[in-house]
């Protein structure tokens, strides 16, 4: 069966990423189900940025996507929390500069 004739509930998931303006993160979208890569991209495109709203779209399938799981909080995330290089306290901050926290 080609992918034209499988059945439009049948369709891969893809999860989609706009860019509002040049120099910007991508951020997510949304999802939509679409037969193949091309199609996602157009659709997305209808869908997410009718209005000018984006000028660029990833869409990305999401059996591609790999994330963390709220389970793994404390042995995903701790590790950083020891490396205190990280965080501001070996900086003189220059005068003039607020310092918020």
């Amino acid at each position: 069966m080609s992918e034209s004739n499988i059945p439009t509930n049948q369709w891969k998931l893809w999860e989609v990423f706009t860019q509002k303006k040049s120099g910007l993160p991508h951020e997510h979208a949304g999802s939509l189900r679409a037969p193949d890569a091309e199609m996602a991209l157009l659709n997305a495109r209808d869908v997410y940025s009718r209005r000018n709203e984006a000028v660029s779209i990833w869409v990305v399938p999401s059996e591609c996507m790999v994330s963390s799981t709220p389970e793994d909080v404390g042995s995903f995330f701790d590790p950083a929390n020891d490396k205190l290089y990280r965080h501001p306290n070996f900086y003189k901050t220059p005068d003039g500069v607020k310092w918020t926290s």
